[in-house]
């Protein structure tokens, strides 16, 4: 993987996919605002969904993207109302319960499920580069497990498994985006699944009046954290590799990790921080050997 620092397309690319990064890392510290001001998880995640939905939607209008045949929109939305729910949902709740740095880190295990799925699914090869990478994710998720969290106190068993099941969930999205990419815009396909997913979520949700803090923060992470961090990344790719951007975009569990135990005094014990790295390092090996 050749890099030329010279080019100004480069440094555009990258300045758009570290401000992707930054905007996902704040997902832990404002989903805890939330709770704070006194929403629960399903709320949270569905004017997550709903708001970033109707922003990818009219975008998708607006440029003239938005037509699908029956079979694809049809999987599109069921796609949407299954996974895509159970992903935000599960990732909400794990932060509620067991505290945004340790679901920021379980959830960024999709990737090694990526490389397991894709060797059954595609038949990918599995060099050793990628059994150390598989192995150094298991260990270090278990280390973080084992942790009990980052909010200190009792551990939830609820939280620590619903980050699990986001991690899990979230790498069936890399190969279902992967699928259609080609066919359909990026503001198209979260469009049609993002919507769906809302849907879903309003069964769950609880609506009753809310405070500025608490709709300030729904605003950040449903505008800011979702639509406007995935035009940034999709903006990056336009400069950068994949490979180049999968690499930036391992800033995200980094500083997602230091704003939590900078706002809300979130901490690991040592076993923990040892299991954050891992799994970082796990990430990183996978992406780079991408190339």
């Amino acid at each position: 993987m050749k890099l030329n620092f010279s080019d100004r397309g480069f440094w555009l690319g990258t300045a758009y996919c570290v401000l992707a990064a930054l905007a996902w890392a704040i997902i832990g510290p404002v989903s805890r605002v939330c709770f704070a001001e006194g929403m629960e998880p399903a709320t949270v995640a569905f004017w997550r969904m709903a708001i970033s939905g109707v922003c990818f939607l009219i975008h998708a209008m607006l440029v003239g993207g938005l037509h699908a045949g029956r079979r694809d929109l049809v999987s599109m939305m069921l796609f949407g109302a299954i996974n895509v729910s159970l992903v935000i949902l599960s990732l909400q709740i794990s932060i509620q319960k067991s505290g945004g740095a340790i679901a920021i880190i379980l959830m960024f295990t999709a990737p090694a499920w990526v490389a397991f799925f894709s060797r059954i699914l595609f038949h990918e090869a599995i060099n050793s580069a990628k059994i150390t990478a598989l192995a150094l994710a298991m260990v270090g998720t278990s280390l973080v497990c084992l942790s009990g969290g980052s909010l200190g106190g009792e551990v939830s068993y609820v939280g620590i498994g619903c980050g699990l099941l986001s991690g899990f969930t979230y790498a069936f999205q890399f190969l279902f985006f992967a699928w259609y990419k080609d066919r359909y815009s990026t503001q198209a396909l979260f469009a049609m699944t993002f919507l769906p997913a809302a849907v879903v979520l309003s069964f769950f949700a609880h609506f009753r009046p809310i405070s500025m803090h608490a709709a300030g923060a729904l605003f950040i992470l449903s505008f800011v954290s979702t639509y406007v961090s995935y035009f940034w990344y999709g903006q990056s790719l336009r400069y950068l590799s994949p490979v180049q951007a999968a690499i930036l975009g391992n800033l995200e569990p980094v500083v997602g990790t230091l704003l939590c135990w900078w706002l809300w005094n979130e901490n690991f014990s040592f076993i923990g921080w040892v299991g954050c790295a891992l799994v970082i390092g796990s990430v990183l090996l996978l992406t780079m050997k991408r190339s």
